[in-house]
């Protein structure tokens, strides 16, 4: 079984299908998918160093993938070696070498709703993730309720969390990451991939997705701003078999990266972009 899932759009329409679907559920317009890694704790290899040692002092593989806004995996990575640092993860990924040779064929870059300025399509991720014109992450450090850079962080992490229930979801349902995988890196790369196609049949089918995920399964936001946890969270807290990636070291990114952030934060902020909810946050 190969260790890579690949789902992404062929086409640029595709394309804005997950970024209208993101635009009407989260909110965030010109997202095509929210990102984030997973280690997969697993027995020490046999003869394998320290190259699946990680920084929580345990041996794991690497799970990168990205997630569209109905909980699917759109591409995952499953196997890279945790002594990769987590922000090097995701470049070594076939995704992020297409993005970079511009060979995924997103849609050319086009104005936010309201706007005459050009945005590019982008994902949006946390903090574990390097600022780059097509990945969108928080501005750093605490900001003033009301104040412009609160509002776009709070309306990019809202729209970062399907990918964040996605692994809850799956964490919660299949019980081989509870715990520590008993398994050398192949089959744990095997069973991990297996996984993540059953979540994607499991939410995709009209017979089994409310079986599979419930109403009440996911994180849900009251009128006010607040965030009703989802039921999995309940189910995975003392989970110790998925660990979250480690934050990243603040790198210097590039002026045109900031000024996409800057775009989507005025946009945001903006009559156009504006939600009731976010003033609550």
């Amino acid at each position: 079984m190969d260790k890579e899932l690949q789902q992404i759009p062929c086409t640029e329409d595709e394309w804005r299908k997950i970024a209208k679907d993101f635009e009407v559920s989260w909110k965030y317009p010109h997202c095509v998918g929210a990102c984030d890694g997973k280690h997969i704790v697993i027995q020490n290899p046999k003869n394998s160093g320290s190259n699946f040692f990680n920084y929580k002092g345990t041996f794991s593989i690497v799970l990168m993938a990205i997630a569209d806004a109905n909980y699917c995996f759109t591409y995952a990575d499953i196997g890279c070696q945790s002594r990769i640092s987590d922000g090097g993860v995701f470049r070594e990924t076939t995704f992020y070498k297409k993005r970079s040779k511009n060979n995924l064929g997103l849609p050319p870059h086009e104005p936010l709703p309201g706007s005459n300025k050009l945005s590019p399509y982008v994902l949006v991720a946390d903090d574990a993730f390097p600022l780059q014109i097509h990945i969108m992450k928080p501005f750093p450090g605490y900001h003033e309720k009301g104040s412009c850079k609160r509002h776009y962080n709070y309306r990019l992490s809202r729209a970062r969390r399907v990918v964040e229930n996605a692994f809850g979801l799956l964490a919660s349902v299949f019980r081989v990451f509870r715990r520590p995988k008993m398994l050398n890196v192949e089959n744990a790369e095997i069973i991990t991939t297996a996984c993540i196609y059953l979540h994607n049949f499991l939410r995709k089918s009209t017979t089994s997705k409310a079986l599979y995920s419930p109403q009440g399964t996911f994180d849900t936001d009251t009128r006010d701003g607040n965030i009703i946890p989802g039921s999995w969270r309940s189910i995975t807290q003392d989970d110790i078999g998925m660990k979250n990636l480690k934050r990243g070291r603040a790198r210097r990114s590039t002026l045109e990266a900031k000024e996409v952030r800057d775009e989507f934060m005025r946009y945001f902020t903006s009559d156009e972009g504006h939600v009731p909810w976010q003033d609550h946050y």
